[in-house]
């Protein structure tokens, strides 16, 4: 735990310890977008100054660490690997980014995110001794918001002295917080694609480059299948840097014996043979392989693999929930991140075959409890209708989003009743937690979203015009009026999300007949606070 027990200076507030903490956290955001200047590299060698002021040199230096940068499943990969290293034995620490509802969901401990008083304790420990060593006169500012909460993860890894820790980047690999690692045990890169291109590059080459940043001099690095572009630029980083760079394949379904991995998706066993080479070689350049039995990829993995494997569980990625506020399963609740074509794609092949599928073991046993099952009762038998939630930042591109989303459900047999935009409620300028909602804003400014719903009407009257075979006849009345922006004949636009839930909630009752299964993408930030509202 923190020296002396220290834990700020929030003692006779009315506010209370953890939203203290918020507010401390919320002060090192430094503008309303994704990213800043220092993703691109703006002051990069301040983070050294900042593990010095921590006295943290030694402790990350001894550290185990695994680096994991990527676009796309690097999250995924990393809770792959957390889990096999966990039923290995070890105890693990795991960063990753973003959180959904909680800070405390980028620190995991075994497996668990990190506790209330932990976190409190660690979080006044990092914040106290910043505050009285950075300062204007020596040009050297409090870190933002991101790299505050990385030096706060080798902080927290280092006084729980986990066996190992999982870093995962949060944005390109080169000028990333947490590539202050200089002596990773072993690295890992995911598939790579277009995104936060504004910063990283728009090239395959460019951004292959970025991610490779994390690359050391001798340690070995793992990739997945990349395109020919990303492939060669990581393959020439690699060789300067003497660094063994190998592809891992995608996992042999086989060697699952007959079990599911925990997060769905095909995808998935791309990021599971990253992680299972990941695994490997940590056990191996940490002298216990011994702990794993024998390493045998090809025709079998030990059984610690397996659990892992089956038991890995992400939060707001492939997962379903039911509305708790009504008696029925009459509102479902398919929840995925997904922001870029590729996942978007993705996303939709999975919802398209989940509200198909029967077998309630493959589609709800993915994440935690806030999964509930389908009991085969008689809304089992009833009528479905597909309604998008939806929600993108308006750095991407939704001529790129919403057409390979549409695309892919129309080729597995699946038609939008309605399309629903909506405002994020989760601010950039707010660190936020599970003890209160956002406030909406009645003044939301919704022009972004009226953007969405033009694209979407124009994609959605395209598609018609070449499909005449529209399966979804379930017509939905409009009730509350009050709540929508704008109404057009596929969509409908809200001013803020908790609307947008009321809306589907009286739907569902007025709709008995008929189960509603909500697809909700496009933001990780919109899954938050869905999940936010439904726990609610």
């Amino acid at each position: 735990m923190a020296q002396d027990g220290e834990c700020g200076s929030y003692e006779g507030s009315s506010v209370s310890p953890y939203d203290e903490a918020m507010d401390a956290l919320s002060s090192l955001i430094t503008q309303k977008t994704r990213a800043d200047k220092t993703n691109s590299g703006h002051r990069f060698e301040l983070l050294f100054d900042y593990v010095k002021m921590l006295d943290l040199e030694e402790s990350i230096s001894k550290m185990k660490i695994i680096h994991v940068a990527g676009t796309k499943g690097k999250g995924s990969t990393c809770t792959f690997t957390e889990a096999i290293l966990r039923n290995c034995g070890f105890r693990t620490g795991l960063f990753t980014s973003p959180h959904l509802i909680d800070v405390r969901e980028r620190f995991r401990l075994d497996g668990v995110d990190i506790s209330e008083e932990k976190f409190l304790a660690y979080f006044w420990w990092c914040w106290d001794r910043l505050k009285e060593k950075c300062n204007d006169e020596i040009d050297i500012p409090m870190p933002n918001l991101f790299r505050f909460l990385a030096l706060l993860a080798f902080k927290i890894f280092a006084a729980e002295q986990v066996d190992v820790a999982i870093m995962e980047v949060g944005l390109g690999g080169k000028f990333d917080a947490t590539n202050v690692v200089q002596n990773p045990i072993v690295c890992g890169i995911s598939s790579l694609g277009y995104d936060h291109t504004e910063i990283l590059g728009d090239t395959l080459g460019l951004i292959a480059g970025e991610k490779a940043g994390i690359f050391k001099k001798g340690v070995p690095a793992f990739t997945v299948p990349q395109p020919d572009e990303a492939m060669q630029v990581l393959i020439e980083k690699a060789s300067k840097l003497d660094v063994p760079l190998q592809v891992a394949n995608p996992l042999d379904i086989k060697l699952l014996n007959g079990l599911h991995l925990g997060l769905v998706g095909d995808h998935q066993y791309l990021n599971a043979g990253l992680a299972v080479k990941l695994c490997s070689t940590w056990l191996q350049r940490t002298g216990h392989l011994e702990d794993a039995g024998s390493m045998d990829q090809t025709s079998s993995l030990p059984e610690q693999f397996v659990r892992g494997l089956t038991s890995a569980a992400l939060q707001g990625r492939a997962q379903i929930m039911r509305d708790p506020s009504l008696d029925t399963e009459d509102l479902v609740f398919y929840l995925d991140g997904a922001h870029s074509p590729e996942s978007m794609e993705v996303c939709a092949k999975w919802f398209s075959i989940a509200i198909k599928e029967n077998d309630t073991q493959y589609n709800f046993s993915s994440t935690s409890n806030e999964i509930v099952p389908h009991n085969h009762t008689e809304t089992s038998n009833n009528d479905s209708t597909q309604i998008l939630l939806f929600n993108c930042m308006s750095v991407r591109d939704p001529q790129l989003l919403l057409p390979r989303l549409v695309k892919t459900c129309v080729g597995h047999g699946i038609n939008f009743n309605k399309a629903l935009f909506v405002p994020n409620m989760s601010l950039y300028t707010k660190v936020g937690s599970t003890s209160s909602l956002p406030q909406t804003d009645s003044l939301v400014d919704v022009s972004w979203q009226l953007t969405l719903q033009r694209v979407w009407e124009n994609i959605v009257s395209n598609e018609k015009g070449n499909n005449n075979n529209n399966n979804n006849n379930n017509n939905m009345e409009l009730e509350s009026e009050m709540s929508i922006v704008k109404s057009c004949e596929n969509s409908v636009v809200f001013s803020s999300l908790p609307l947008a839930i009321k809306w589907l909630r009286d739907a569902a009752k007025h709709n008995r007949s008929v189960r509603l299964q909500v697809l909700v993408t496009g933001s990780l930030h919109l899954v938050g606070d869905v999940i936010k509202i439904l726990k609610k």
